[in-house]
């Protein structure tokens, strides 16, 4: 009797897990499937490069897992049933169910609109490859002269408005800042960003929340109109409400809240990774969602799944930023070292070094999902125990 090990999402998170899994059980024991929606590979660090109308390269997750022994299912999750341990999913084949002995969640995120009026209907966003598609099509559609407003300050914000800047120097670019721009980096950081918007263009409406989307522009919180024949969203993401409808314990933002295993606290064959994790880093506050926290969040889900199902000690994985790499266009970056707290050190990089190392951090990250199994070793470890399917219901 097979172990079922279902990953719900072949983002960063689901996909690095799912080959790690795969690298390290047999085949003998244990049966692995991920679920996603699209047949590609995301790089959704790269979503804003794809939106200025760069060529990015797309992996097909059936040639990503192929001779891995990982079974692809591509399919909505449409609910999760952790009492019967199913999962409801919709796809070309129709409607389904697919059960589990251990479920890993890595469904991510999307653009959070908070429910600010039309942003739903006017404004576009970055966080998928579809949205990011259409972005760049209506970009595409942009005469000289036309006006661009990204709303956020945060890391995805900045680098799409620096890089619309760059790659579309015809267009009026802005972005929207609830505070300072790049308040959170060091002084000399904040001013390498800021001269690196001046070099580009882009106009900074600092302090400035923007409480409604309209088709050519957004009325700031003081009344002000500022023109935006093209809105794009950066303000934040939200996960899907599928864990909380399925009654797992979920904090105020419907992520998983996991113990420092990455374990549900409240169904133990439960795991989650990425943004949908509610982890507590070793600075004690939440993960931030990102990129960074889904390789955390992975590493460690997964060695505590491979450790409980083979009768291993369960080990650490750690959970501590470094720092931030910001892309300021094609040559030119910053990289933001910070301490324990997640504080800035007086120390950074910036220009085309922290370009070419930001790249590099790119590139390593897609190279690590289109070989998933890389380094397989030739002994896989074997299952200490068979699952335990006692009172739970087969799937029909």
């Amino acid at each position: 009797m097979k172990h079922r090990i279902v990953v719900l999402g072949a983002g960063y998170a689901g996909a690095f897990a799912a080959g790690n899994l795969a690298r390290r059980l047999s085949r003998a024991d244990t049966e692995i499937t991920v679920v996603n929606a699209v047949p590609d590979f995301v790089e959704r660090m790269r979503l804003h490069q794809l939106a200025s109308g760069q060529d990015v390269a797309v992996r097909k997750l059936a040639d990503v897992f192929a001779g891995t022994g990982v079974r692809l299912r591509l399919a909505r999750v449409t609910g999760l049933d952790p009492e019967r341990r199913t999962v409801a999913v919709t796809g070309e084949d129709g409607d389904g169910e697919l059960a589990y002995d251990t479920l890993l969640y890595a469904l991510g995120s999307s653009v959070a609109h908070h429910g600010v009026p039309g942003v739903a209907e006017y404004a576009f966003d970055v966080t998928g490859r579809s949205s990011a598609l259409r972005l760049r099509e209506r970009l595409a559609g942009l005469g000289g002269g036309g006006t661009v407003l990204v709303v956020g300050e945060g890391l995805t914000g900045i680098e799409t408005a620096t890089e619309f800047a760059e790659s579309r120097p015809d267009l009026s670019v802005a972005l929207a800042a609830r505070g300072e721009l790049g308040a959170w980096l060091s002084p000399k950081a904040r001013r390498h960003l800021r001269q690196a918007f001046d070099r580009l263009g882009v106009t900074i409406h600092e302090h400035t929340g923007i409480e409604a989307v309209e088709p050519t522009r957004a009325i700031a919180a003081d009344g002000r109109s500022i023109p935006a024949e093209v809105t794009v969203w950066s303000a934040g993401f939200a996960v899907h409400p599928i864990a909380a409808a399925a009654g797992l314990e979920v904090a105020e933002t419907g992520q998983i809240v996991v113990d420092r295993t990455m374990r549900s606290v409240s169904h133990p064959e439960v795991y989650a990774a990425g943004d949908c994790a509610y982890a507590i880093g070793e600075n004690g506050r939440p993960l931030p969602m990102s990129c960074a926290s889904a390789g955390f969040t992975n590493m460690q889900a997964t060695a505590a799944i491979i450790a409980r199902l083979t009768g291993s000690e369960v080990p650490t994985t750690g959970l501590k930023y470094y720092g931030n790499h910001i892309s300021l266009g094609r040559r030119d970056a910053v990289i933001q070292m910070v301490d324990g707290d997640a504080r800035s050190k007086s120390w950074y990089l910036g220009g085309r070094t922290a370009a070419r190392f930001k790249a590099a951090v790119l590139k390593g990250s897609g190279w690590s999902i289109a070989y998933p199994t890389f380094g397989m070793p030739k002994r896989k470890r074997r299952l200490a125990t068979a699952p335990d399917r006692s009172g739970v219901r087969a799937a029909a």
